[in-house]
């Protein structure tokens, strides 16, 4: 059972939990620097094409005003009229509205990268509960978006409230100013506020953005329980694996088994290793294990061999060099040739005496096994 260490949420979020929350469309975010950028992106969209605009929209209020009475009684005129003062509007307005599309995509990817995906919009009837609701408005992160909030109040207003008692003489005297230099006053006293403002916005940004990426991650931790149950749902239950691997053995052992009646020899301990071998002239180019086994399955291999009439050779150095040095299905080893060669010249003289009758044939002995192949006497 779990101890209570186990179930605290200590650890750093895995790659899959990240991986599952982006999938639920829970991203980094940052709200204030997606207001910095898309203000600073306003700002210097009016500081490049402020001109531009300022003659699309005199043009604009231009021929909006202007109406020929013929076309006041014309429907059709009067619609025609309105649609191209709209698409001048749009025109007019492209250069700010392209430029704060832009930096809110850009603040998006900035933190979170983009994430495209539709499960957010999936009902959720929880969503409905009063008490959550509740509880939402009372947690720790209202608490937080409460006091970045009074902090952006008190930013702005201050600010603003430098500004107009910093400039307060001359916004005064604006009531005695020509029109071209009181709006030359106005201009500067704006741009110093929002330059000013700005400045105040990006300090904001920079106290959100690390504060958003540490509670994203604090919201993802994981205790060590769900990491070990997460591998364990990675790797597969050693349970199961095991139960797995005991029927993958079962079914490699029946079909090895398959093949020793088709064998043309087992070579023997006597009883610890039994090794069954098949030759094909047309077909290898050197004689092959086809099953092989040690104590029980050794046995099996021989009474298998004694039903279905394949010679048993009891060569015990042999039958230790064949298990020790050659897998099922694979051709002996070269150091072997000799010794194989001995038992399968026996093997055909045996085949020979059953058909034809005559002297059965004398069992090899003390075959050329070299010291280096025979692991000794016993079973591993």
């Amino acid at each position: 059972m779990a101890d209570g260490s186990d179930l605290e949420k200590t650890e750093a979020p895995s790659s899959k939990r990240l991986s599952e929350a982006r999938d639920e469309g829970q991203v980094p975010h940052s709200k204030e620097l997606s207001t910095f950028l898309v203000l600073i992106a306003g700002v210097g969209s009016l500081w490049m094409f402020g001109q531009w605009i300022a003659q699309r929209t005199q043009g604009l209020l231009r021929k909006g005003l202007t109406l020929e009475r013929t076309a006041a009684f014309d429907p059709q005129a009067m619609l025609t009229a309105l649609l191209d003062n709209a698409v001048s509007a749009l025109i007019a307005g492209s250069p700010i509205l392209a430029l704060t599309v832009f930096a809110a995509l850009v603040a998006r990817f900035a933190i979170g990268g983009w994430n495209f995906t539709t499960k957010p919009l999936a009902p959720d009837l929880t969503k409905l509960s009063p008490l959550r609701g509740i509880t939402r408005m009372f947690s720790k992160d209202s608490l937080v978006e409460l006091l970045k909030a009074v902090l952006k109040t008190a930013v702005v207003g201050g600010i603003a409230w430098w500004a107009v008692s910093h400039e307060r003489d001359a916004i005064f005297a604006l009531a005695s100013t020509p029109l071209d230099v009181g709006m030359v006053t106005i201009a500067r006293v704006l741009l110093m506020a929002t330059m000013l403002i700005l400045l105040g916005l990006a300090l904001i940004a920079a106290i959100d953005v690390p504060w958003q990426l540490w509670h994203y991650t604090e919201q993802l931790k994981m205790s060590r329980e769900e990491l070990k149950q997460e591998a364990k749902d990675a790797e597969g239950d050693p349970h199961i694996k095991a139960r797995i691997r005991g029927a993958q053995r079962a079914m490699a052992r029946k079909r090895m088994m398959a093949e020793v009646p088709k064998a043309d020899v087992v070579v023997t301990n006597p009883t610890h290793y039994a090794v069954a071998l098949k030759y094909d002239a047309d077909s290898m180019g050197a004689p092959r294990v086809v099953a092989k086994g040690m104590n029980l399955v050794a046995q099996n291999i021989r009474e298998l061999a004694s039903e279905n009439g394949v010679p048993l050779l009891e060569a015990p150095p042999l039958a230790r060099a064949l298990y020790r040095h050659t897998e099922i299905g694979e051709s002996i080893p070269a150091p072997l040739y000799t010794a194989v060669a001995e038992v399968m010249a026996w093997v055909y003289q045996l085949n020979h005496f059953s058909s034809q009758g005559g002297l059965p044939p004398q069992e090899p002995s003390d075959l050329p096994v070299p010291p280096d192949m025979d692991p000794g006497p016993g079973p591993d």
